[in-house]
């Protein structure tokens, strides 16, 4: 059975956005870049919010991005291999390839396509993902906490639901980026 892993970025203070909606308060860095293409690369789906997957469909429909370095290039084509679930009322068509809208989450949907997956799916976007988390369906969280802290905003992790982790592994990059794997306790 495929593994279903939340991934975000989160600031120090526990946030993927700050009060007025931004999350690209973080510079790119090619080390955490690198370490996120690869981790992309073993993923066979996506699943995303509206809003997560608008912002990462330019990886497909901008090839200006992907020309700007071999590293961007790299990433452009681990996205762009992957199937897409995107999940929105307001969407009426998707713009990538490889890319199905839904309209609603359904836990048993998503339970049964872990069962059939060759490779592990990722969940992004707070909101989808707590309602992952809720339905008992998010094995893995990965983290990558970054030192800065936004004083509020969204959380990257749901509030109202208790959740128990087991640390995985660490990495520490030189821009003072922490990546944290957590296996959820009970899968």
């Amino acid at each position: 059975m495929a593994k279903l892993i939340y991934v975000t970025n989160v600031s120090i203070d526990g946030y993927i956005e700050d009060e007025r909606g931004v999350f690209a308060w973080f510079p790119r860095d090619d080390e955490v870049f690198t370490f996120t293409t690869n981790l992309l690369r073993s993923v066979g789906t996506f699943l995303y919010g509206r809003r997560l997957y608008e912002s990462m469909a330019v990886w497909e429909t901008d090839a200006a991005l992907a020309a700007q370095s071999g590293l961007m290039a790299d990433f452009a084509s681990a996205w762009q291999a992957a199937n897409k679930v995107v999940y929105s009322t307001t969407l009426t068509a998707v713009s990538t390839a490889v890319t199905s809208l839904e309209r609603r989450f359904d836990p048993a949907v998503v339970h049964q396509l872990k069962a059939t997956a060759g490779s592990d799916i990722t969940v992004g976007g707070a909101n989808l993902a707590a309602q992952a988390m809720r339905a008992g369906l998010v094995d893995e969280c990965q983290l990558f906490v970054w030192p800065t802290a936004v004083g509020g905003g969204k959380p990257g992790l749901p509030t109202g639901v208790r959740t128990d982790f087991a640390l995985l592994d660490e990495r520490r990059f030189q821009n003072g980026v922490v990546h944290l794997r957590y296996r959820t306790l009970g899968h």
